[in-house]
């Protein structure tokens, strides 16, 4: 039985640090603003920049100068993103960029050509910049978002989750498959190891991982960081070893009540997601799993951006319809550059109490969605209602009947996750190994100088 969670703690995060540092009415959900300032070139008042006199430069000077101009949406270079079609400088010191847009009713069109302009300008020998515009094709438009999907992988700011704990976000296609259900057995399955494993409730809407665990109160904190709320889990393996520790971070500790609706955009979810990983003390663990929402959106995008070391297990149902929803959050997984582990199988069938089983919504889903992308099939959990009846009480049915059919086949799962498909970091052996071979190599030196 999952033990108790500690008593609620207010948190005591300073004003300077406090959870969700963004604008004034963020939180209340008012709409998010932002305004693009670019100097009105009809404005008096506006500052103007004569061009230096010289010489036209070249079109290379004017493509290099161009790579200080950032698409505000990808967050890379025009220049790099192969946006710059062309570069004309007639001897005048007249300059004629052409820009492929992603498309030709881009919102930002404006702000680029202000920002072309702007830098062109300050070349020496310029006397006059025109901006023409393209639309990439389709081959084009997906070249630019993988570069750019790679680019905010590369330059995603730092977390807190340590670099030696393994990372499995718990995706599916559409909801209504158990993700959630199987995230929280799966959790419990690998903290009943004596492991520490952190649970990261990151469908933001549809939180239900503290309900599922039967975890209460809100999250405290210190030093300008957020604690986690924890709870311990018997060692199922060794009942005399140490238990394990489940870390549990989700919007249920933060809003008033679970019926609180929360009406937020894209951008303001993948922020969240980014202050659960950058300002959670989440400290060391063997595990972290991710309970992700339905689908192929922002959040799924900000992950691969800020853990580009996450690994994906897609949960599907024996239903045709899931299997082929299922296979987009692949496709959204591998074009961001995350590898998947494998699938499981949801509600596979039912298991009677007389030991019989019973393939309500078919079978096979599972499997063929596995052969489709190419992954291992990790496992098919049954209907039992003892699963639906451990998640509304908070006690996870692996924990509660760990010797039923869901609950052996968690286990099974988890096991097959640690030995095979994503083992723990053991840093303990690989020094050992280092020390072994430093050791090694002394004695052989040794032994050579006699």
């Amino acid at each position: 039985m999952v033990g108790k969670p500690p008593p609620p703690r207010s948190l005591t995060v300073p004003p300077d640090g406090h959870i969700f540092k963004m604008n004034a009415g963020f939180i209340e959900g008012a709409a998010l603003t932002m305004a693009i300032h670019s100097p009105d070139p009809n404005d008096p008042g506006a500052p103007v920049h004569p061009a230096a006199e010289g010489p036209p430069p070249s079109p290379d000077d004017v493509r290099r100068t161009l790579e200080g101009v950032i698409d505000p949406e990808l967050r890379a270079s025009i220049v790099e993103l192969g946006m710059v079609r062309d570069v004309r400088v007639a001897v005048d010191g007249e300059v004629t960029v052409k820009v492929a847009l992603t498309t030709a009713g881009c919102p930002l069109r404006a702000q680029i050509q202000n920002d072309v302009e702007s830098k062109v300008r300050g070349l020496r020998g310029v006397t006059d910049v025109h901006v023409e515009y393209g639309e990439m094709t389709q081959d084009e438009k997906s070249a630019v978002m993988q570069r750019a999907r790679w680019q905010a992988r590369e330059n995603a700011p730092g977390t807190e989750v340590l670099p030696t704990t393994r990372v499995l976000a718990v995706a599916s296609g559409k909801g209504g498959v158990g993700k959630s259900s199987v995230t929280v057995n799966l959790a419990a399955a690998l903290a009943a190891q004596g492991r520490t494993v952190g649970v990261l409730d990151a469908d933001i809407w549809g939180f239900s991982v503290p309900r599922m665990l039967g975890v209460e109160g809100r999250l405290g904190g210190s030093d300008g960081k957020i604690d986690p709320n924890e709870v311990e889990v018997p060692n199922l393996d060794d009942p005399s070893g140490e238990p394990g520790r489940i870390k549990v971070v989700s919007m249920g500790f933060l809003v008033d009540d679970a019926e609180t609706a929360l009406m937020w955009r894209g951008l303001i979810l993948a922020r969240a997601l980014e202050q659960f990983l950058t300002d959670v003390r989440w400290g060391e663990m063997d595990y972290l799993l991710i309970d992700m929402p339905p689908g192929t959106g922002d959040i799924q995008m900000a992950l691969a951006r800020l853990l580009p070391s996450t690994e994906l297990l897609v949960v599907t149902t024996p239903a045709l319809a899931a299997q082929q929803v299922a296979t987009r959050v692949a496709d959204m997984a591998r074009r961001s550059y995350l590898k998947v582990v494998g699938v499981v199988e949801n509600m596979s069938a039912f298991a009677a109490p007389d030991g019989s089983r019973h393939a309500i919504f078919g079978e096979g889903g599972g499997t063929a969605l596995a052969d489709e992308i190419g992954v291992p099939f990790i496992g098919a959990v049954p209907i039992e209602p003892a699963v639906s009846a451990g998640g509304d009480a908070g006690k996870p049915v692996v924990i509660t009947e760990p010797d039923s059919a869901a609950g052996a086949e968690f286990r099974r799962i988890a096991g097959r996750i640690v030995d095979e498909l994503l083992p723990p970091l053991d840093l303990s052996s690989c020094t050992a190994r280092i020390f072994d071979l430093a050791q090694s190599n002394l004695d052989a030196k040794d032994a050579a100088a006699r």
